[in-house]
């Protein structure tokens, strides 16, 4: 599937083809390697919200625990790449935004009813832009975990 978002231009088809989809890509907290994993977003102005639902898993999904040791991301949303800032929402907050998104999927509601935790809401803040180029040159190189190379794939 990310493969077929970014030779598409952020489009995929299949039962996804609908929804708004985003790349969100990590530094593995283990090895340090760049790890991508496809989200639905939301937007709220000019930031995003993801959530780490995990389809309801007991667990946070690997990609969530990633970003809580290294809260700078890659994000790809159409042909666009950006490194932003992911802030875990929490409190009054997190409720808020996460009611917003059951509204408009209420297949995260479902989720939160079979997870047996609070699922977290990211936001994502815009930082700067990267050139596709960059990212692709990593994307597709088959980097090996804890390398130089693979350490220092944002510079």
């Amino acid at each position: 599937m990310i493969r077929e978002f970014r030779t598409n231009g952020g489009v995929v088809g299949g039962e996804l083809a609908d929804m708004q989809l985003l790349l969100l890509t990590t530094l593995d907290a283990r090895g340090g390697c760049p790890r991508t994993t496809p989200l639905a977003y939301h937007q709220r102005g000019d930031r995003y919200l993801v959530t780490a639902s995990n389809g309801g898993a007991a667990k946070h999904p690997r990609w969530f625990r990633n970003l809580e040791q290294d809260p700078t991301v890659t994000v790809e949303i159409g042909v666009e790449t950006f490194l932003a800032t992911a802030r875990i929402l929490d409190g009054a907050e997190r409720d808020s935004a996460f009611a917003a998104i059951v509204a408009r999927a209420p297949t995260a509601g479902v989720f939160q009813a079979k997870a047996r935790r609070t699922i977290p809401v990211i936001e994502l803040e815009r930082k700067a832009h990267i050139p596709y180029a960059r990212v692709q040159e990593f994307a597709d190189c088959g980097l090996v975990d804890g390398s130089p190379a693979c350490r220092d794939w944002r510079r």
